[in-house]
């Protein structure tokens, strides 16, 4: 039996806990690697490519709402995410699984509900809440922007998070390891894909998608 390596990504303890006590008893689990901010979700994303799933709160320090998700959708395609937010209305979870979640959970969840959606997903399926009634999006608008996003390029899709963190292009080039030209450049692909005239636009279309969530 393959040994499996799962990712907790949470600013809370006292959560974290409850997750390893969730995931503890999989079969299999070799390792549990926890993060508590963003920049170290990314990290141990690096550390550890073969990783086989990651459960991503969706605000933690670093990061807010749908922006962390997207950020690893880009860096680590390959690497199912599943998210784990206590809000958890229907909008909120489509959204989430529209950007590339591999599924939800609850943090009203019980310990057997989140070790079974773990399960689920580690087969290859999806794990959604058992209340959760599949709707479209109801803001055209939206559903638009979410288009607009999804033809965005891996690297684009970095750089427009990074926009949202209020990165310079010379700090953006300098992450990246490129060229301020080549930055440059995806900032021009990103305003003409997202149908905006400036870097505050984009930023506040990518807001946009946030607004179903609550604090």
């Amino acid at each position: 039996m393959q040994n499996k390596t799962i990712i907790i990504a949470d600013d809370h303890p006292l959560f974290r806990d409850a997750l390893r006590q969730a995931i503890a008893g999989l079969d299999g689990l070799d390792e549990i690697v926890e993060a508590g901010e963003f920049t170290a979700a990314r990290l141990a994303a690096q550390n550890y490519p073969e990783a086989d799933i990651m459960l991503l709160d969706l605000s933690m320090p670093g990061v807010s709402g749908f922006s962390g998700l997207m950020t690893l959708r880009a860096e680590f395609p390959s690497l199912p995410i599943v998210v784990v937010s206590a809000t958890d209305d229907g909008v909120t979870i489509r959204r989430a699984l529209e950007l590339g979640a591999s599924g939800f959970l609850s943090k009203s969840a019980s310990i057997s509900e989140m070790r079974q959606g773990v399960q689920e997903v580690l087969d290859g399926g999806i794990t959604l809440p058992k209340s959760y009634c599949e709707s479209p999006e109801s803001d055209p608008d939206v559903a638009d922007l979410i288009h607009r996003l999804h033809s965005l390029t891996p690297q684009q899709s970095k750089v427009l998070s990074m926009l949202a963190e209020g990165l310079l292009n010379k700090q953006i080039a300098y992450q990246l390891g490129v060229s301020e030209a080549t930055v440059k450049a995806h900032v021009s692909a990103i305003l003409l894909k997202l149908n905006v005239d400036s870097r505050t636009q984009a930023v506040i279309q990518l807001g946009r998608i946030n607004m179903a969530m609550v604090a």
